[in-house]
């Protein structure tokens, strides 16, 4: 979903994601309810009322035939592109994570857990793929591929290296379990397998490319620099035992010989790399969460940078940039910060410091809970019980609001609830972290890159 604010115009944007159609507007200004949420419920016990509220958009909201996790789920029923059952390869890989969070903290079973985790696996071996990588969008009922965009109906290797990072995760998770467990497991582990990562080098160039389809080949032609969110895709890519790629291809491709390195600095803090060739630019939250669902950023350190202080130094400058809100934007502060790429007032788009639109996407500051745990408890608490029906719902807390536009949306978006479950329950517990880190190919990889963690044996 990302990728579109890098690559194509905002209008574009806005036709594929519209939160406004020629079918019906997809805003509402909700009503608040102060007595109708629970106001006086401890932290421990908010946190796993969200992660479980959220978790059910990749439980009950999947979609019915695959399991998948829906691109998305609008509670006014309007959907501009009729892409109800069209699910989503990066939200899946989220989705599977969450899953797994469900069956630990008791939402469901762990055969309730285990069954849906099959149906989804049978789903994605027949599903379409294009040298292994899967395609962005894919038809729920039929496994075919959904194009994103005229040109976008192939591969996906950054979506498919978030769907890995569940996966792997998943065959971690299952693999000492009982016969039919491991049995899933060992099926994950072909699938994971057969990602041709070697192929998006685009004839054996040291960078990865976003896309390849059969029809158009690379025209799409995205090589994937740093940084930005797809630092897992190239751990993965050199992880790989079969079509693994060598450690050039980070090092030219994705660091740029070093040229990701930042030395600027904003409210104090280091920015350490620079956000998508942008120097001393601090991009939309996301880029601190997508790939580190699975990879633990804690004492994780290459030549380039220490990824805790990344990650945490990147939550705190947009937490103080929200608290010094220079546009003086209602509603802003120390309950109310975090831009990310999201639903918008006039269409989807990517907020930042540097693109503030008044937005806030709650998923910004929930799913930074590890790196700022007090300051985003202050986020959840406020929404929960200040804000309430307006921008709580049937699957947690909606994806975008301005308090300064009035502007309320009842939709949400698969890969912004995701990160939600995954990272909360990271910063309770370290249970993902902990997972996708013990697997020996990962160790690998991050070795192979020169990474340095408390987790490599």
């Amino acid at each position: 979903m990302r990728k579109q604010l890098l690559a194509i115009p905002l209008l574009a944007a806005q036709l594929l994601y519209g939160c406004q159609s020629a079918s019906g507007p997809a805003t509402a200004t909700g009503t608040a309810n102060d007595n109708a949420l629970e106001q006086t419920l401890s932290d421990e016990a908010l946190l796993t009322k969200v992660q479980e509220q959220t978790f059910q958009y990749f439980w009950d909201g999947a979609e019915p035939n695959s399991g998948l996790a829906r691109e998305r789920i609008h509670m006014d029923g309007v959907y501009p592109l009729n892409d109800r059952n069209v699910v989503t390869t990066g939200a899946t890989g989220f989705g599977l994570m969450a899953i797994v969070v469900g069956m630990e903290r008791g939402f469901i079973s762990r055969q309730e857990g285990v069954a849906h985790l099959q149906k989804m696996v049978n789903f994605l071996e027949k599903a379409d793929r294009f040298h292994g990588a899967w395609s962005h969008w894919i038809e729920g009922e039929t496994g075919k591929v959904r194009p994103f965009g005229k040109k976008d109906n192939g591969g996906d290797l950054v979506e498919t290296a978030f769907l890995v990072q569940g996966l792997i995760t998943v065959r971690q998770y299952l693999q000492d379990g009982n016969q039919q467990e491991k049995a899933l497991a060992s099926q994950i582990d072909k699938l994971w397998k057969g990602v041709d990562w070697n192929w998006y080098r685009k004839d054996g160039q040291n960078v990865l490319y976003w896309h390849w389809s059969p029809e158009y080949n690379w025209e799409m032609n995205f090589p994937v620099s740093g940084y930005n969110e797809c630092l897992v895709m190239y751990v993965l890519a050199a992880a790989s035992p079969t079509h693994g790629v060598p450690a050039e291809v980070y090092h030219e491709g994705w660091a740029q010989n070093g040229a990701i390195k930042s030395d600027a600095t904003k409210y104090g803090r280091e920015v350490v790399l620079n956000h998508n060739g942008h120097k001393g630019s601090v991009g939309p939250m996301f880029w601190a969460h997508y790939s580190y669902l699975g990879l633990d950023p804690r004492g994780l350190k290459d030549r380039y940078a220490d990824y805790w202080k990344l990650n945490e130094n990147h939550t705190m400058i947009q937490h103080d940039y929200c608290v010094e809100n220079p546009k003086n934007y209602k509603g802003y502060g120390e309950d109310a910060w975090g831009l990310t790429s999201s639903y918008s007032v006039n269409g989807y788009s990517g907020h930042s410091p540097e693109r503030d639109l008044g937005v806030i996407s709650p998923t910004a500051a929930l799913s930074s809970y590890p790196y700022a745990p007090k300051e985003s408890m202050k986020v959840i608490r406020h929404l929960y019980e200040d804000l309430g029906d307006k921008v709580w719902g049937k699957y947690g807390f909606y994806d975008a609001y301005s308090e300064e536009k009035d502007w309320y949306t009842p939709r949400y978006l698969g890969i912004d609830q995701g990160p939600i479950v995954v990272m909360i329950e990271n910063g309770r517990t370290g249970l993902l972290w902990d997972l996708f880190m013990s697997a020996p190919e990962v160790q690998s990889g991050l070795k192979k890159l020169g990474f340095e963690s408390p987790k490599i044996n």
